[in-house]
């Protein structure tokens, strides 16, 4: 197989971006990734046009997948009292069923190479990274990329402090056919936790809610708990009793957690979910990935390039990058998220929205970046 210039630990939005983006401009990238192409994900599937010129600049424009196309945000809190406002950039929904896939095929034909596998544990030594696999034995390059996603056994081999504690977020994802508006996300409030709704393509109404395991616990599975508590915002009742589900049962996954991240450990460029996780409530995940990934590899080859001189210049230059594109926006999303988790000072914020709507494009602004500089 040769030698590699990176190696990517997982291959999810953040990772796939940054293959393309490196292997198109000559570098030998190898992917490692434990599932097999494609899987459906608990996930948003809404993605800010921030991202939408670099996808294209890459040769991944997603309008071959068909995907709707979203302008509008509905708030709604606990009560299902709702403010709407535009969406200033827009954005589009596509499942990662679809997406990854269709990142994963450009990649391959771009030249990265796919070795499904599992990462046992990642070594630096003199300069020199060696990713112990499972099918694969010991891989070498000089720079690793993390992009495993929110939590992984590797996180805990990486000593990494977010792991010290447990989360208590459960995150539920599901795919219904039925009546939504087309342009629209709709993000509805209730106890506990928060939802978002929105199409995706083929008229598929993607619905991924995040709850606190502290007001799940009491009920014995996904259905009596959504129908004790989410069925409380009239909004979500009508959704779910009227749509019919695509999934035999939902998806869901435990211990989502949104403790502050590193963006470089180990000397690991760390991209996407892996570098930090901001709260679905900002809607922004997905634009956040593949927005990491972008400045990564931009970095990265200007590392080839002989424009940054050394590791540690460039592993200064990603934080610092990170930090000024991504930190407000989490901020933002943690206080956003405490809000809304109290009846009361959501009902609020939704009053104060509806007396004062200019406040609404504020939030969105700060909670989505500027359109990516593709001009690398």
């Amino acid at each position: 197989m040769g030698s590699r210039d990176v190696i990517i630990i997982g291959g999810g939005l953040a990772g796939l971006t940054a293959a393309i983006h490196l292997s198109g401009a000559g570098l030998r990238v190898a992917i490692i990734e434990k599932n097999t192409y494609p899987q459906h994900k608990v996930c948003g599937e809404y993605i800010s046009n921030e991202v939408l010129p670099y996808l294209q600049w890459l040769g991944a424009d997603p309008v071959a997948l068909q995907p709707s196309h979203i302008n509008r945000l509905l708030l709604s809190d606990q009560s299902g009292n709702t403010v709407e406002g535009a969406l200033e950039q827009g954005g589009f929904g596509v499942s990662r069923y679809r997406l990854d896939q269709f990142l994963m095929e450009k990649a391959l034909v771009g030249g990265a190479e796919l070795l499904t596998d599992t990462v046992t544990n990642v070594r630096f030594e003199a300069g020199q990274f060696f990713v112990d696999t499972v099918q694969h034995g010991i891989l070498t390059a000089p720079f690793v990329l993390g992009a495993y996603g929110k939590r992984s056994a590797l996180d805990q081999k990486l000593s990494r402090p977010f792991m010290a504690g447990k989360s208590a977020w459960l995150a539920v994802k599901g795919h219904y056919q039925g009546d939504f508006p087309d342009h629209l996300v709709a993000l509805h409030n209730f106890a506990g936790g928060y939802c978002g709704v929105s199409k995706i393509e083929n008229d598929i109404i993607n619905v991924c809610y995040l709850v606190h395991y502290d007001t799940f616990k009491r009920y014995k599975n996904i259905a009596a708990h959504q129908e004790a508590v989410l069925y409380k915002n009239i909004h979500l009742k009508t959704l779910l009793t009227r749509c019919t589900p695509l999934f035999d049962r939902p998806m869901s996954i435990s211990q989502v957690s949104f403790a502050a991240k590193e963006s470089v450990t180990a000397h690991m460029l760390m991209t996407g979910d892996t570098a930090g996780l901001i709260h679905p409530f900002c809607g922004n995940g997905m634009a956040m990935a593949i927005h990491s990934a972008g400045i990564a590899a931009t970095l990265l080859l200007q590392y080839f390039d002989g424009a940054i001189a050394g590791r540690a210049l460039l592993e200064e230059k990603y934080t610092q990058a990170w930090q000024e594109l991504f930190a407000q926006r989490m901020q933002t999303g943690r206080i956003l998220s405490r809000v809304f988790r109290s009846s009361i000072l959501s009902a609020g914020m939704l009053k104060g929205l509806l007396w004062f709507p200019g406040i609404l494009p504020a939030i969105i602004k700060r909670t989505h970046g500027k359109p990516l500089n593709v001009n690398v």
